[in-house]
């Protein structure tokens, strides 16, 4: 796990001598007291670049930044003056630390795939990109009422907050950064917002789609080509160069296949950054040959599952050998049967630092990484940032574009094939959307309070409540119960409205429910993106996911609603992407989704590993904690084995917390050394508190 470090004392707090040479253990130091700022990890050298105007003038860029050193310089002088938007408008995935004198700034990204942490430290604030080793740092106890939170509301900030699963630890929103004046902090955001009254200018869709090519196109070339700093060159920019060449890659110990590849299982999205790679002329990587790569082809993956078998799943590994025929790539499918289910091989594995539900999942796709490069592309967070989420129907409603709700919610009553009732679902829809507009956002907040008090939960109403109509009805709302929520107990679900009815009491500012509902999701899914590259990660690999760049993000934001919302917006913004860069040419049923081969996948995991799963939760940690009862959990297992309909998401969500809580518990040692280093890891009494209410 890669992170950066660093803290800001008061000018009045302990002297600098005093912190008896506290420092991450295997971190490098950038820039020492009285705010210190180490890398600690395995970054390789183009990943950590600083430039510096003066002693206390200076910003460190960790990731990958298309940005060359003037640019960066730029960019400090427009922080010094307080434009933070600056520092995220480059190219790639990053975090930028500036430095003015005893004033530290650490912006964070748009979506949260790259968030900053900080906490209460020695009469300053310490900060991080990771809140694990903040949590040691502070001997930080366990936030029962937080993962209570994340299991009944996961996608609600307002349930969630700013809190991470360590107690003092705090989360900077997607979208601000963390200013620390001697000590003092203070949270800023740096991207406008539109109010509940105004809307946003939309863009031309062909220009709104226009943008979105250029995004793509340089956030892939970013990968491709690193620039990094020359010393001969006394600080000028010597231009673009290969951020880590064939030889280099080769040379490091236990490294996948060298060069840069992608993946073609998983939909359009990972294809198009597999064509685009491929397209951009000169830097694909390498696969065969010496040098530089210049010209050779790129690896691409797909993954072959033997258990889960059926129409879908052969028509996608078609349309994978049909893009595969492009003569710069070369492709391997990676071949798997039962150990590459999911909820495979759960009793290892790395802790992550905090729980999400692809740890359920990380053995399955640390099998297809394993096969890819040492920079490998994924199509991660295309759908959270280019579908409309069902709420954006209201914002339409806001500026009376009616006619826009009709071809989706025709194409909702076609999602779950004919019934009795298909030809009423638009109105249903429409009627659903009018009402969320005309919802104040206080009373949705306290509306949601109240179900969880009441323990009603979406889904309860039959057996056949998980279609795609019902899961858009749920989603029309300012604030849902989750998945899990309905296997919580009593006590947790009362915390947690309580959280809720403390924020509808709290003055907030005045959103559209799409936009607001949108980027909570995108947040949500962030977040545990970052936990799935912590628990499926290849050593000496990088998993590039481009769709949560930031400037792809705002060019996807850019995108109209209306086109949004219309049924194969995805795909056809992709294809279009793809023409636009000159490819054209694209195997039939291409951009058709991999929902239902997902879903078996999942089911054929709960058939196979109950037993192990149902084991788990005979004398759960969830237990003891109050979150959950363990034989409600177990009785659902079984359940859900035996082919019941129910919210595998939830399931997966309890599993994969439970997991955590374990590696939490088992874990060794500190990320800190010094004589005055903490004493203790955080939550080192190894028993978990019951939430207190």
């Amino acid at each position: 796990m890669r992170w950066l470090v660093g803290w800001s004392r008061a000018a009045s707090g302990p002297a600098t001598a005093d912190h008896g040479g506290v420092q991450p253990v295997g971190a490098q130091l950038l820039w020492a007291d009285p705010d210190p700022l180490w890398a600690v990890g395995d970054w390789r050298p183009d990943e950590v670049r600083v430039v510096q105007t003066d002693p206390f003038t200076r910003l460190a860029v960790f990731g990958c930044c298309a940005a060359t050193d003037e640019e960066l310089r730029v960019g400090l002088f427009a922080a010094r003056g307080g434009a933070l938007r600056h520092l995220t408008a480059w190219a790639g995935s990053y975090t930028a630390v500036a430095q003015v004198g005893r004033r530290v700034t650490v912006v964070g990204d748009l979506a949260g795939a790259r968030p900053v942490f900080h906490t209460d430290w020695a009469g300053g604030t310490a900060y991080a990109t990771a809140a694990l080793p903040l949590a040691d740092l502070v001997e930080a106890q366990l936030d029962v009422s937080h993962l209570a939170a994340l299991l009944a509301c996961p996608d609600s900030p307002e349930a969630v907050g700013d809190g991470t699963p360590y107690a003092g630890v705090r989360r900077v929103a997607p979208g601000h950064a963390l200013i620390l004046r001697e000590g003092a902090r203070d949270i800023v955001g740096y991207e406008p917002t539109a109010s509940l009254a105004v809307a946003a200018p939309q863009l031309d869709p062909q220009q709104a789609v226009e943008g979105v090519r250029d995004a793509l196109v340089d956030a892939v070339r970013a990968r491709l080509t690193a620039p990094r700093h020359a010393p001969e060159s006394g600080g000028r920019d010597p231009g673009p160069v290969p951020g880590m060449g064939p030889a280099e890659r080769r040379a490091a110990r236990g490294a996948p296949a060298p060069g840069v590849g992608a993946d073609l299982s998983g939909g359009s999205a990972s294809g198009t950054l597999a064509l685009l790679a491929a397209g951009l002329p000169g830097v694909p990587g390498t696969v065969l040959g010496h040098g530089t790569g210049a010209g050779e082809r790129l690896l691409v993956v797909t993954f072959n599952d033997l258990v889960v078998r059926g129409r879908t799943r052969e028509a996608e590994l078609e349309r994978a050998r049909s893009i595969a025929e492009n003569p710069r790539l070369h492709h391997v499918v990676v071949t798997a049967a039962e150990e590459a289910l999911p909820y495979a091989s759960l009793g290892g594995g790395p802790l992550t630092d905090e729980p999400g539900p692809s740890l359920v999942h990380a053995e399955r796709h640390r099998r297809r990484l394993v096969a890819g490069s040492a920079d490998h592309f994924i199509g991660h967070g295309a759908r959270q940032v280019l579908d409309a989420h069902p709420a954006r129907l209201a914002d339409l409603l806001l500026d009376r574009r009616r006619r826009d709700l009709l071809r989706p919610a025709t194409a909702l009553a076609r999602a779950d094939g004919p019934s009795a009732h298909s030809f009423f679902v638009p109105f249903t829809v429409y009627r659903a959307a009018r009402r969320l507009a005309r919802t104040p956002y206080k009373d949705g907040l306290e509306d949601a309070a109240h179900r969880l008090m009441e323990r009603r939960f979406t889904g309860d109403a039959g057996p056949g409540a998980t279609g795609a109509v019902s899961a858009s009805l749920a989603a029309l709302t300012w604030c849902r119960p989750g998945p899990a929520a309905r296997w919580l107990t009593g006590e947790a679900l009362a915390e947690v409205s309580v959280r809720l009815e403390a924020a509808a009491a709290r003055p907030a500012a005045l959103r559209r429910p799409g936009e607001r509902r949108a980027d909570a999701a995108l947040a949500r899914y962030a977040a545990d993106q970052r936990v799935f590259e912590q628990a499926a990660e290849v050593r000496s690999q990088r998993l590039h996911a481009p769709f949560l760049d930031n400037q792809v993000v705002r060019a996807c934001r850019a995108l109209p609603e209306a086109l949004r919302v219309q049924p194969g917006a995805r795909a056809a913004v992709l294809r279009a992407v793809l023409a636009g860069a000159g490819i054209r040419d694209l195997p039939p049923g291409w951009g058709a989704t991999s929902h239902a081969a997902h879903n078996a996948a999942v089911r054929a995991g709960l058939r196979t590993y109950a037993s192990e799963l149902i084991d788990l939760f005979d004398a759960p940690l969830l237990a003891d904690a109050g979150l959950v009862e363990a034989r409600v959990v177990r009785k659902a297992l079984r359940a859900a084995a035996e082919g019941e309909r129910l919210p595998l998401d939830g399931l997966a969500e309890l599993v994969a917390t439970e997991l955590w809580l374990r590696r939490l518990l088992a874990r060794r040692g500190t990320c800190w050394t010094g004589t005055a280093a903490p004493r203790q890891r955080a939550v080192a009494g190894g028993v978990v508190p019951r939430p207190s209410l």
